[in-house]
């Protein structure tokens, strides 16, 4: 692809949305067909299983970080250009935000990804979720939330940028990539053992491979671009923010995030009614609607505190090694399997995926 001359066509911005359009249409296509959900996996896991849903989301996490740590050795990418390692990031900000989103995702019975595909794929409840989330994070990022925020998150920084653990542990060039390898194996070895089929394979790789492309691409574009490109790959904290002040701004701009959110729209939908999925869906109860829409709000505010979402920490953050991301990642795991076992403890049917 010759994104200087598409630049020169159409312009950056135009560009960058394409950009996050493809990024996400991959994202939704794949994530439908695969039912890739880290919720569904931590749930999985706190009931004492490594079932399908761990080996799918083993599956996408490890094909993210192939391919990323891959795309840098062969000089495709830069990892210290990402976004998420070049501001400085928050160990208290990872820590609690990490514990509120993975409480949150539980609560409203997806994280916020899961939540924007479901929707897509007529499913209400996720459609108020979503709206919930996005408001919140809008909220904890300019609005009045945001000084919570920022108190939280300076209780302890990583310095001037962010750390990548590889280069903090002196590992050797390759050392991503041979990692990212190993987690392959183990999500090969689970999906063999719990019997997921080939296009089950196919499409959770799919989801790493959308965060792959995202990194891709908008590092390509930031080396021909005239004004400053941002480095970012998927997640849906501040996208889910920013494309609902998009449509409400008409001031705002086209930018990566714009074209990301409506592409996993439009790609969920897409596979959800070429597969026959699609179909209308709601609340089962008023405490169900209740407990989803507090598990909405933890997932706003967490999702900011922490850096990122589910997707932004657990597998886009990840694949570059950022110590923050890893950090809010467990916590997110912590979290999600506490909540899981205080529910099942009251015996809340609610908790179905």
């Amino acid at each position: 692809m010759d994104i200087l001359t598409l630049v020169e066509g159409i312009g950056e911005s135009p560009t960058t949305a394409l950009f996050g359009l493809l990024t996400g249409l991959i994202f939704g296509v794949s994530a439908q067909r695969s039912q890739f959900c880290l919720r569904a996996a931590t749930v999985e896991f706190a009931r004492g299983r490594l079932g399908p849903k761990v080996a799918v989301w083993f599956l996408t996490l490890s094909t993210a970080i192939v391919w990323v740590q891959g795309a840098q050795l062969m000089g495709l990418f830069r990892e210290a250009d990402a976004r998420v390692m070049a501001v400085p990031g928050s160990w208290s900000g990872a820590i609690i935000g990490g514990l509120m989103f993975g409480a949150g995702m539980v609560m409203s019975r997806g994280c916020s990804g899961r939540l924007l595909v479901l929707a897509s794929t007529g499913n209400l409840r996720s459609v108020v979720s979503g709206l919930i989330f996005a408001v919140t994070a809008q909220m904890s990022l300019h609005g009045i939330l945001s000084p919570y925020r920022d108190r939280l998150a300076s209780l302890s920084i990583t310095g001037s940028e962010n750390i990548n653990l590889l280069n903090a542990l002196h590992l050797p060039s390759g050392s991503g990539l041979a990692l990212g390898l190993a987690f392959a194996a183990l999500a090969l070895f689970l999906a063999v053992k719990n019997q997921i089929g080939p296009k089950t394979w196919i499409f959770a790789s799919g989801v790493g491979f959308a965060v792959a492309v995202g990194w891709y691409l908008t590092w390509q574009l930031a080396q021909v671009a005239f004004d400053p490109v941002p480095v970012s790959s998927v997640t849906f904290s501040g996208p889910s923010a920013n494309t609902l002040m998009f449509f409400l701004n008409r001031n705002a701009v086209l930018e990566f995030d714009v074209g990301l959110v409506p592409g996993v729209v439009i790609g969920a939908f897409a596979a959800s009614m070429i597969a026959g999925e699609f179909r209308w869906q709601s609340f089962d109860s008023v405490p169900v609607m209740r407990r989803s829409m507090i598990g909405a709000v933890l997932m706003g505010f967490g999702a900011m505190l922490a850096g990122g979402c589910a997707i932004g920490n657990g597998v886009t953050g990840s694949s570059v090694f950022a110590a923050t991301a890893w950090l809010a990642l467990f916590c997110m795991w912590i979290g999600a399997i506490a909540t899981t076992l205080l529910i099942d403890k009251q015996a809340d049917p609610a908790l179905a995926c």
